[in-house]
């Protein structure tokens, strides 16, 4: 005896998927790869139309990580003030100065963090690739 999928079901996890990935272009852009993150918040925005499951499936991660994720949107921004601080620095030179002239402005300010850290702020920020 064969059994048959049903179609209703089959074209409802199409239409999620096609949901998905049009969250994905929305939220991302098209590109090649997307990080789990990226796919963490996309599952977050879907959860309350579609099965968490499904979704985590459709975006080919595993649940676990999808919790690290969600875990982690939840919590505040521990670099805020240092962000704000090197908005105002950019901002002050016009955009000219990369990071180890900036690492040395909010030094000066008493503001210590490892230049590698104001590195990865300033790539977060949009100001360096």
């Amino acid at each position: 005896m064969h059994t048959q999928s049903h179609p209703s079901s089959k074209s409802s996890t199409e239409q999620m998927k096609e949901v998905y990935l049009k969250q994905l272009y929305t939220l991302a852009g098209r590109q090649e790869t997307y990080s789990n993150q990226t796919k963490a918040q996309v599952i977050h925005k879907l959860k309350d139309r579609y099965n968490v499951l499904s979704l985590v499936k459709a975006a080919d991660i595993p649940r676990s990580t999808y919790y690290y994720w969600e875990k982690r949107m939840n919590r505040p921004d521990k670099y805020a003030e240092v962000k704000k601080e090197i908005l105002q620095v950019v901002h002050l030179y016009k955009g000219r100065y990369a990071y180890r002239r900036i690492t040395d402005d909010l030094m000066r300010k008493g503001i210590r963090h490892d230049p590698k850290t104001i590195l990865r702020l300033m790539r977060e920020l949009g100001f360096l690739k």
